[in-house]
């Protein structure tokens, strides 16, 4: 089949950072589903994994996690999926990816695709939307019916834009998000921010300035070590900070006086620890198909780059590196 490979961390500036290949044929487990590819989408960890991951075994890699298409074949132990069933995914970070023509996914961590979007506009909701889901209720633990305030720095990024959405369409959360530019901070309100506070400077003086309360959660989804020691200062006693990027060193003493908790994401720990409780992101996906459809939440979709192809996928990952991009680019299968 064809596949879109990285034979090892190059810039993409590299002629052969992406190269076009044929590779083998995936081969299912008993709870895989094969799927014939659609559309795929772009994150920051294409790049990042791009730019770090060398191959154990010599083989190139092939990267990509957010896709969309059908399934056409099933493992033995399969129950939630049949063939010809529309899904979507956010795939698993160490097994091979997206950027292919098919893949194997274990069908506890695929949804049906919602049915009133594209393949295209489908691909980009899974990984941001289990992030900030998990983040939100899994470990920052919110209470839906709670009267607080939901900051969320980086609301026009990927995960930003899915947390957004769903915390207007699921809780009574205050939600607060920042951005520095007119196109964000206009991204973030259409989505359904309450507020928008620019994050050039120190955000506790952003909220205090717009009148907004402290917040009990704070969703630090970009530029973590930067912002911290201002979040100290911002979240509300007994809060909690959840974080999806870089953990910044310290200092951790001022959320020991306030009692606040610190919690991690990483949207591949179910799938790659195996963990029990995995099939909470077929359920989640499930969930968000249900709200899509619904109308309370849409797509986040800004770009289509066209077919896959080596060139189109270096020009997404291009321009994901450039740190400029607004919701979520999109590919369309070979």
């Amino acid at each position: 089949m064809k596949a879109i490979v990285t034979p090892g961390p190059r810039p993409i500036a590299d002629p052969g950072a992406l190269i076009a290949v044929e590779a083998p044929e995936p081969a299912l487990g008993p709870r895989d589903l094969l799927v014939e590819i659609k559309a795929v989408a772009l994150n920051p960890v294409d790049f990042k994994v791009r730019l770090s991951r060398t191959p154990g075994d010599g083989a190139p890699a092939i990267l990509g996690y957010d896709a969309a298409g059908v399934v056409t074949a099933v493992g033995p132990e399969v129950s939630l999926f049949k063939a010809g069933d529309e899904v979507f995914y956010a795939g698993q970070i160490n097994r091979p990816g997206s950027n292919a023509e098919r893949q194997a996914v274990d069908e506890r961590i695929v949804g049906p695709k919602p049915r009133s979007l594209s393949f295209t506009e489908a691909a980009a909701l899974p990984l941001t939307s289990l992030t900030a889901w998990e983040l939100l209720f899994d470990r920052m633990r919110a209470d839906a019916d709670e009267d607080e305030t939901l900051l969320i720095v980086g609301g026009a990024g990927g995960v930003g834009s899915a947390l957004i959405q769903i915390a207007r369409a699921t809780t009574r959360l205050r939600v607060v998000a920042t951005a520095s530019r007119p196109e964000t901070r206009d991204w973030s309100l259409g989505l359904g921010a309450h507020a928008v506070i620019d994050h050039s400077g120190p955000l506790d003086e952003a909220l205090a300035a717009a009148g907004e309360r402290a917040p009990k959660y704070v969703a630090a989804l970009t530029q973590t070590p930067r912002h911290f020691e201002a979040l100290t200062r911002a979240v509300a006693p007994q809060g909690m900070i959840g974080i999806i990027d870089a953990v910044p060193p310290g200092p951790f003493d001022a959320l020991r006086s306030k009692s606040v908790g610190l919690a991690l994401e990483s949207m591949f720990t179910r799938s790659v620890q195996g963990t029990p409780d995995m099939i909470r992101q077929h359920r989640i996906l499930k969930e968000v198909a249900a709200l899509v459809d619904a109308g309370r939440i849409r797509t986040t979709l800004t770009g289509e780059l066209g077919p896959m192809s080596a060139e189109s996928l270096v020009e997404g990952h291009r321009r994901l590196e450039s740190g400029t991009t607004v919701g979520k680019l999109a590919l369309t299968g070979f």
